[in-house]
């Protein structure tokens, strides 16, 4: 339970990063929004992206795992539709936001160890 929390945490302070390097992705409000935020992309991460990737399988085979970035910008617009404090302004922003928030959630997840609970199955 913990480990979920510390995950929701970290991609809070990733949407943060992208917001603050990226004039197109606002957050209205303060902490409270970033969390909202992160409980809905988390979501929308967790229940409509497997499906998204098993239905663009073939596209994500031909581009050699790239159109995977283009899945990660969608979820951040569903994300975007789904909540009235997140904006995201046009795909390209949406496709380098969603990179920042990989990379930066990877590497604090890394950091804080969380990403050790799944090798334990």
């Amino acid at each position: 339970m913990a480990a979920i929390l510390v995950r929701w945490i970290v991609l809070g302070i990733a949407v943060a990063v992208a917001s603050w390097l990226f004039g197109g992705v606002e957050v209205d409000g303060g902490f409270w929004s970033y969390a909202w935020v992160a409980a809905i992309l988390g979501l929308v991460n967790a229940l409509v992206k497997p499906v998204a990737i098993i239905l663009t399988l073939p596209l994500t085979l031909l581009t050699l795992g790239l159109f995977l970035i283009v899945l990660n910008a969608a979820m951040l617009g569903l994300t975007d539709w789904l909540t009235g404090s997140f904006s995201v302004d046009g795909f390209w922003t949406a496709v380098f936001a969603s990179i920042v928030i990989s990379i930066v959630s990877w590497v604090l997840n890394g950091a804080l160890g969380t990403d050790r609970d799944r090798d334990q199955w």
